[in-house]
């Protein structure tokens, strides 16, 4: 049933329901005098003749509309009141929560990744605002149409100077993702949201939360006295270096956590990534191409190891490219091997002309993230011709974003250009992603070698 059209300002038209809270309703509407779609959260009405409840919810809004304009928070456009009802006018992100993409095994790491380092940078510059969330869940974590996260509903946030939104003993907040503080009463602080961003993010990996249990007294209780769980348990796909990572975000004591959300996240991407790395199984390059290590899609890959596997089997291999010329396809690529054996050297060279790479027609609709998997995937398969145009995409989609999987997405296609031949732009895509994520050995070797073979 459609809501009363009064509910709002008589500038709000085409109301809909999209949510309800423990405070009110939510709504999608069009502001007529600016001409787009907000979202509006209106005080239930049993609640706005509570005095008491009504200046909370104002502080709320006072709260949130000091975060508008940090990138990854919602932007607050307009708090007002009609009807006796207070109301909070945000802007309308039409992606969907990440609560509407969890799957029973969860989601591909790359992209949680993606997701928590943005929701991490909002609340880090929240709480250096002096703003504590308090309610950090996949439901407040809302998606734009480029897939980029952003946190909703300070609701129960309290901000630094201003009385407790809460008496002694009152728990605000949902079971699931409750710090073990807030689940005794006590109050909240930064260090119980980078708590809930941490079951948040074993939730996105294994599809599920780590203290579930039958009932929500049940697990408020499991996150005071129950042990941390295995990541790798939970999820055997998950490789065991995670279950340190959350020993230390979920730790029973705020002190023992993280000092920032982005620390958690960046070791939880090292773990991966290092794990991906120690495990991967090195192919040794043929004449045709020059194999990658099997790893999981999206996560960076440790360029040019394969050559110092090699060198341990006394097979020394060197890849000899001609400058790109400015045809379409790749120039030939040149294989040197010598073998050595007992009492014996063999040296052969090979020449292989590369298919012709393929057009692309238009942009594909995937998001930045998958074409970079599916760039990956075909890398990881020597498809480089094929890997090209998904990548070039990928980089197109993600640049600008300063995510992580801009970063990957950068040296993947650095790497497959190398692969083929190619110079143009292998050192200018190298020095981005290295803008973003740090010095990496990887980087390093990778930029040597095309200094040595393209110059500059």
């Amino acid at each position: 049933m459609a809501p009363n059209s009064d509910i709002l300002p008589g500038r709000y038209a085409d109301i809909e329901t999209i949510g309800a809270g423990g405070m009110g309703e939510i709504y999608r509407a069009t502001d007529e005098e600016l001409g787009r779609s907000v979202a509006v959260k209106v005080l239930s009405e049993r609640f706005a003749r509570d005095d008491a409840l009504r200046g909370r919810f104002k502080r709320e809004a006072l709260a949130a509309a000091r975060l508008s304009g940090v990138p990854n928070i919602v932007t607050i456009f307009d708090v007002g009141e009609h009807g006796s009802r207070p109301f909070i006018v945000m802007e309308y992100l039409a992606g969907g929560s990440l609560e509407s993409r969890l799957g029973d095994g969860g989601v591909e790491p790359s992209e949680a990744v993606a997701w928590l380092e943005d929701a991490a940078a909002a609340l880090d510059a929240a709480h250096e605002a002096g703003i504590v969330h308090r309610d950090v869940k996949p439901g407040n974590l809302l998606l734009d149409d480029r897939g980029r996260v952003h946190v909703a509903d300070f609701g129960i946030a309290s901000a630094a100077g201003m009385d407790s939104f809460t008496k002694t003993g009152t728990v605000l907040g949902t079971a699931g993702y409750l710090s073990p503080e807030q689940a005794k009463g006590e109050r909240a602080t930064a260090a119980s949201d980078r708590y809930a961003l941490a079951i948040v993010a074993f939730e996105l990996l294994t599809g599920r939360r780590p203290f579930a249990a039958g009932s929500a007294t049940a697990e408020a209780a499991a996150h005071i006295h129950a042990p941390i769980p295995s990541v790798h348990e939970a999820n055997p796909a998950l490789p065991h270096e995670l279950d340190a990572v959350f020993d230390r975000a979920l730790a029973k004591e705020p002190g023992a956590r993280y000092g920032s959300a982005a620390e958690l996240v960046a070791d939880l991407r090292h773990a991966l990534h290092d794990a991906a790395g120690a495990t991967g199984v090195l192919r040794p390059p043929t004449a045709a191409t020059m194999r990658l290590p099997t790893r999981r899609p999206g996560w960076l890959f440790p360029a040019l190891a394969v050559v110092a596997a090699l060198a341990l089997a006394g097979i020394a291999v060197a890849v000899l490219t001609t400058r790109d010329s400015g045809n379409s396809g790749a120039p030939p690529t040149t294989v040197v091997q010598t073998v050595t054996g007992q009492g014996s050297t063999v040296e052969r060279t090979v020449t292989t002309a590369p298919a012709p790479a393929p057009t692309t027609t238009g942009a594909s609709s995937q998001s930045g993230s998958a074409l970079n998997d599916a760039g990956y995937a075909k890398m990881g398969a020597g498809d480089y011709n094929g890997a090209l145009p998904l990548l070039e995409q990928a980089v197109a989609k993600l640049d600008g974003t300063g995510q992580t999987t801009e970063a990957y997405a950068k040296y993947n296609l650095a790497y497959t250009r190398y692969a083929l031949g190619r110079c143009d732009g292998v050192l200018d895509l190298l020095a981005s992603s290295e803008s973003i994520q740090g010095k990496r050995k990887e980087i390093d070797r990778l930029r040597k070698r095309a200094q040595k073979t393209c110059g500059g």
